[in-house]
Protein backbone atom coordinates (compact mmCIF):
# COMPACT_ATOMS: atom_id res chain seq x y z
CA UNK A 1 0.00 0.00 0.00
CA UNK A 2 1.41 3.40 -1.07
CA UNK A 3 2.12 5.97 1.53
CA UNK A 4 -0.80 8.81 0.43
CA UNK A 5 -3.13 5.31 0.41
CA UNK A 6 -2.47 4.71 4.25
CA UNK A 7 -2.56 8.57 4.97
CA UNK A 8 -5.90 8.45 2.93
CA UNK A 9 -7.17 5.32 5.18
CA UNK A 10 -5.88 7.19 8.11
CA UNK A 11 -7.23 10.37 7.78
CA UNK A 12 -10.86 8.77 6.38
CA UNK A 13 -11.34 6.31 9.68
CA UNK A 14 -10.09 9.12 12.05
CA UNK A 15 -12.60 11.60 10.77
CA UNK A 16 -15.77 8.56 10.18
CA UNK A 17 -14.70 7.89 14.02
CA UNK A 18 -14.87 11.57 15.24
CA UNK A 19 -18.08 12.19 13.21
CA UNK A 20 -20.01 9.53 14.98
CA UNK A 21 -19.02 10.76 18.10
CA UNK A 22 -19.72 14.36 17.46
CA UNK A 23 -22.75 14.47 15.36
CA UNK A 24 -24.92 16.59 17.07
CA UNK A 25 -22.56 19.23 18.13
CA UNK A 26 -20.98 19.77 14.69
CA UNK A 27 -24.16 18.20 12.65
CA UNK A 28 -23.65 21.01 10.11
CA UNK A 29 -19.72 20.62 9.45
CA UNK A 30 -19.87 16.78 9.08
CA UNK A 31 -20.86 15.99 5.51
CA UNK A 32 -18.21 18.38 4.56
CA UNK A 33 -15.84 17.39 6.85
CA UNK A 34 -16.45 13.83 5.64
CA UNK A 35 -15.01 15.34 2.17
CA UNK A 36 -11.41 16.14 3.57
CA UNK A 37 -9.67 12.54 2.77
CA UNK A 38 -11.38 12.56 -0.80
CA UNK A 39 -10.15 16.47 -1.60
CA UNK A 40 -6.78 15.33 -0.08
CA UNK A 41 -6.31 11.94 -2.39
CA UNK A 42 -7.46 14.09 -5.39
CA UNK A 43 -4.96 16.66 -4.46
CA UNK A 44 -2.70 14.04 -4.45
CA UNK A 45 -3.25 12.73 -7.87
CA UNK A 46 -3.46 15.37 -9.52
CA UNK A 47 0.23 16.75 -7.65
CA UNK A 48 1.47 13.11 -9.73
CA UNK A 49 -0.24 13.58 -13.14
CA UNK A 50 2.01 14.21 -15.97
CA UNK A 51 -0.73 15.53 -17.71
CA UNK A 52 -1.01 18.54 -15.05
CA UNK A 53 0.93 21.50 -15.76
CA UNK A 54 4.27 22.41 -13.76
CA UNK A 55 2.30 25.50 -12.90
CA UNK A 56 -0.69 24.51 -12.21
CA UNK A 57 1.19 21.69 -9.88
CA UNK A 58 2.48 24.52 -8.20
CA UNK A 59 -0.90 25.49 -7.04
CA UNK A 60 -1.60 22.21 -6.20
CA UNK A 61 2.07 21.49 -4.49
CA UNK A 62 1.52 24.39 -2.12
CA UNK A 63 -2.36 23.60 -1.12
CA UNK A 64 -0.89 20.20 0.10
CA UNK A 65 1.83 21.61 2.19
CA UNK A 66 -1.32 24.47 3.37
CA UNK A 67 -3.37 20.97 4.29
CA UNK A 68 -0.71 19.54 6.34
CA UNK A 69 0.69 22.11 7.48
CA UNK A 70 -0.06 22.22 11.40
CA UNK A 71 0.12 26.22 11.16
CA UNK A 72 -3.28 27.14 9.08
CA UNK A 73 -6.43 29.69 9.46
CA UNK A 74 -8.19 26.51 11.50
CA UNK A 75 -5.33 24.63 13.25
CA UNK A 76 -6.57 21.02 13.23
CA UNK A 77 -4.17 20.27 16.44
CA UNK A 78 -6.79 22.66 18.10
CA UNK A 79 -9.95 22.37 16.54
CA UNK A 80 -10.03 18.79 15.60
CA UNK A 81 -11.18 18.04 12.20
CA UNK A 82 -13.48 21.06 12.19
CA UNK A 83 -9.66 22.71 11.26
CA UNK A 84 -9.73 21.44 7.85
CA UNK A 85 -13.09 23.62 6.78
CA UNK A 86 -10.40 26.26 6.13
CA UNK A 87 -8.50 23.34 3.89
CA UNK A 88 -11.36 22.08 2.41
CA UNK A 89 -12.70 25.49 1.35
CA UNK A 90 -9.76 26.44 -0.40
CA UNK A 91 -9.18 22.71 -2.14
CA UNK A 92 -13.09 22.97 -3.78
CA UNK A 93 -12.06 26.75 -4.77
CA UNK A 94 -8.79 25.45 -6.42
CA UNK A 95 -10.77 22.13 -7.92
CA UNK A 96 -13.57 24.11 -9.23
CA UNK A 97 -10.84 26.28 -11.11
CA UNK A 98 -9.05 23.57 -12.75
CA UNK A 99 -11.65 21.97 -13.82
CA UNK A 100 -11.95 23.53 -16.75
CA UNK A 101 -8.23 22.04 -18.24
CA UNK A 102 -8.29 18.95 -16.38
CA UNK A 103 -11.90 17.52 -16.32
CA UNK A 104 -11.33 14.48 -17.64
CA UNK A 105 -8.32 13.71 -15.08
CA UNK A 106 -10.14 14.99 -12.06
CA UNK A 107 -13.33 13.09 -12.80
CA UNK A 108 -11.12 9.89 -13.04
CA UNK A 109 -9.25 10.61 -9.81
CA UNK A 110 -12.27 11.67 -8.09
CA UNK A 111 -14.43 8.21 -9.42
CA UNK A 112 -11.94 6.09 -7.97
CA UNK A 113 -12.04 7.47 -4.49
CA UNK A 114 -15.51 8.94 -3.91
CA UNK A 115 -19.25 7.96 -4.56
CA UNK A 116 -20.10 11.45 -4.70
CA UNK A 117 -20.87 13.84 -7.22
CA UNK A 118 -17.84 15.94 -7.55
CA UNK A 119 -19.47 19.34 -9.31
CA UNK A 120 -22.53 18.65 -6.84
CA UNK A 121 -19.97 18.42 -3.59
CA UNK A 122 -17.78 22.00 -4.58
CA UNK A 123 -20.86 23.67 -4.79
CA UNK A 124 -22.35 22.66 -1.89
CA UNK A 125 -19.11 23.63 -0.46
CA UNK A 126 -18.81 26.91 -2.17
CA UNK A 127 -22.13 28.09 -1.77
CA UNK A 128 -21.47 27.46 2.14
CA UNK A 129 -18.63 29.58 2.40
CA UNK A 130 -20.18 31.95 4.50
CA UNK A 131 -21.66 29.43 7.09
CA UNK A 132 -19.08 27.63 7.15
CA UNK A 133 -15.77 30.03 7.78
CA UNK A 134 -17.75 33.12 7.45
CA UNK A 135 -16.74 36.10 5.34
CA UNK A 136 -13.98 37.76 6.94
CA UNK A 137 -11.85 33.99 6.97
CA UNK A 138 -12.94 33.20 3.59
CA UNK A 139 -11.80 36.89 2.43
CA UNK A 140 -8.25 36.12 4.41
CA UNK A 141 -8.37 32.95 2.92
CA UNK A 142 -8.59 34.40 -1.08
CA UNK A 143 -6.09 36.77 0.04
CA UNK A 144 -3.57 34.22 1.08
CA UNK A 145 -3.67 32.27 -1.70
CA UNK A 146 -4.13 34.91 -4.59
CA UNK A 147 -7.73 33.28 -5.44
Amino acid sequence: MSKESNFYIKLRNSINEWAGDNKNQYNKFIDFILFVPDFFYLLWKLEMNDRVSSDDKVKIGLLIAYFISPIDLFPELIFGPIGFMDDLVVTAHLINSLMVNYKEIIYYHWNNVSNQDLLESIHKILASIDNLIGKPLWNRLKNKFSI
